[in-house]
């Protein structure tokens, strides 16, 4: 399939490029005289057409999990090459929230995500920021080719434009209305596509958290959970995307409540004006732009529960990324658990005291590994993880110690039940 686009591609600016320099030369051949005429329809054709000379590497799934299965000691075989792009300025842009800032939560899962992914020697991984700023690869594109970036993000619009004018793609419109950015910022963010394009990047994760508009943004939201963003169907990466994006999404939802936004609730919802996830066409790799959660949910609050939610999101990332290339060796870096919140070790010296928030948190994750939380007639919505042991996290704890014959400690955290959980 990529073959045959590469080949359409080429055979439709090949046909343009010439039909453009030679209708001018019959021109002038017939009409000696209009030379000043003829050269000035050849510049404007000429600008005309530069866009039908994009080219695109678009890579179907099975292409990207070909460089993961080749062997690691094989050096004539490339890494898969993942880019992780936390999102926003490094200074200014994203949802706050109280003392939250978007940037910083998106950089921390992003360095966390890194570092798991570092662990496999079949990955070379890039990230476009740190703490200090963008990393020396993007500071240094976005100064020496800024303009080529402008330039290239026009060309792309207008090449998109004709692919729609002559009926080659069908555009489809977003269903979810994407946030304004400014000018800079979007030329920054093609500036990354255009980066990932050069350098052969296999796939690019985009990093956010979620806010919706309300008059008090001191007080927090209606909406929880979490949604991946994907292309739509009318761009050359969007199928890779979309397979990578659905391993992604059983990972997450294990543990997080997909969005209740509506235009969310599938979990995974087409982009198609998303600058990052390749508008008008322009990303070859597989990319996907996932917003974690919503940046005022009760767990981002603490700043210890806050760190094991976003090392545990990044760790379900990492998973879901391994089983795109290995569905059948579902390998974990943590042992028998698939979050790295297990094992936990409570503390049986406060047997019938409500635990710490982190220890609330570690305990609604090991029941819903046990496959006891939420409780019946309950979704993960209705009792999302949230470090507060409130009617869920109590119901669940009775299911849990219905299953394990614990006797007397009906709902509370009792010697019995932490010597059991201590021991599971």
């Amino acid at each position: 399939m990529k073959k045959s686009k590469k080949d359409f591609g080429s055979r439709w600016a090949t046909f343009g490029v010439v039909g453009v320099f030679l209708f001018p030369l019959v021109s002038y051949l017939v009409f000696p005289n209009q030379v000043e005429r003829t050269l000035s329809v050849i510049e404007k054709a000429g600008a005309q057409f530069a866009s039908m000379i994009i080219s695109h590497n678009f890579r179907s799934a099975d292409e990207i999990k070909s460089r993961y299965t080749g062997s690691v000691v094989d050096q004539s075989n490339k890494k898969v090459r993942i880019l992780i792009v936390p999102g926003h300025e490094p200074t200014f842009g994203g949802a706050e929230y109280t003392h939250l800032k978007e940037r910083e939560m998106a950089l921390e899962l992003g360095r966390g995500l890194k570092s798991f992914l570092d662990q496999d020697p079949r990955y070379e991984v890039f990230i476009t920021r740190d703490s200090n700023g963008w990393t020396p690869n993007f500071a240094t594109y976005f100064t020496d080719n800024w303009d080529n970036i402008v330039e290239w993000t026009k060309a792309s619009k207008v090449d998109f434009a004709r692919l729609v004018s002559v009926g080659a793609v069908t555009q489809i419109k977003s269903t979810v209305i994407p946030n304004d950015v400014p000018k800079s910022v979007a030329y920054r963010l093609y500036g990354i596509t255009k980066w990932a394009n050069e350098n052969l990047i296999d796939i690019t994760i985009h990093i956010h958290f979620n806010d919706n508009p309300r008059r008090n943004v001191r007080k927090s939201g209606e909406y929880s959970g979490f949604s991946i963003y994907v292309p739509a169907s009318q761009y050359g990466n969007s199928t890779s995307t979309k397979v990578v994006a659905d391993t992604i999404f059983k990972r997450l939802s294990k543990y997080t409540p997909v969005s209740n936004l509506a235009g969310e609730s599938s979990g995974i919802i087409d982009g198609p004006e998303l600058i990052a996830i390749g508008s008008h066409n322009t990303a070859d790799s597989a990319s996907l732009l996932i917003e974690y959660s919503y940046i005022y949910e009760p767990q981002f609050q603490d700043r210890e529960v806050r760190s094991l939610v976003i090392q545990d999101l990044a760790f379900q990332t990492y998973l879901g990324v391994h089983d795109f290339f290995d569905p059948e060796n579902r390998y974990t870096s943590s042992g028998p658990y698939d979050t790295s919140l297990l094992p936990y070790k409570w503390d049986i010296s406060f047997a019938g005291t409500e635990p710490t928030a982190s220890g609330i948190f570690a305990l609604q994750t090991a029941l819903i590994f046990d496959d006891v939380y939420p409780p019946p007639g309950k979704s993960k919505s209705d009792c999302p993880r949230t470090s507060g042991f409130g009617p869920c996290t109590r119901t669940a704890l009775e299911f849990f110690q219905n299953k394990h014959g614990i006797i007397g400690e009906k709902g509370v955290m009792g010697k019995k039940t932490i010597e059991v959980l201590n021991r599971l």
